[in-house]
């Protein structure tokens, strides 16, 4: 993958990172709200946290040549 490429990637992936973060923030608060008794929530907050991760991963993983980025 070549700088532009990688640069494009890195910008896609911060944007999702970003939309990600602003969905945990959604879900935790909702479970604050129902007192951390909403499995379902609980879920949610799970899969969202695994795709954040894998998303930190590639951003990371972006840069392991040293790039411009």
């Amino acid at each position: 993958m070549n700088d532009d490429e990688k640069g494009k990637r890195f910008l896609e992936l911060i944007d999702e990172q970003n939309d990600l973060q602003w969905s945990l923030v959604a879900k935790l608060s909702s479970l604050i709200a129902s007192k951390w008794n909403s499995e379902e929530l609980q879920k949610e907050l799970e899969t969202l946290v695994e795709k954040h991760s894998k998303i930190t991963k590639e951003l990371n993983s972006l840069d392991d040549n040293d790039s411009m980025l």
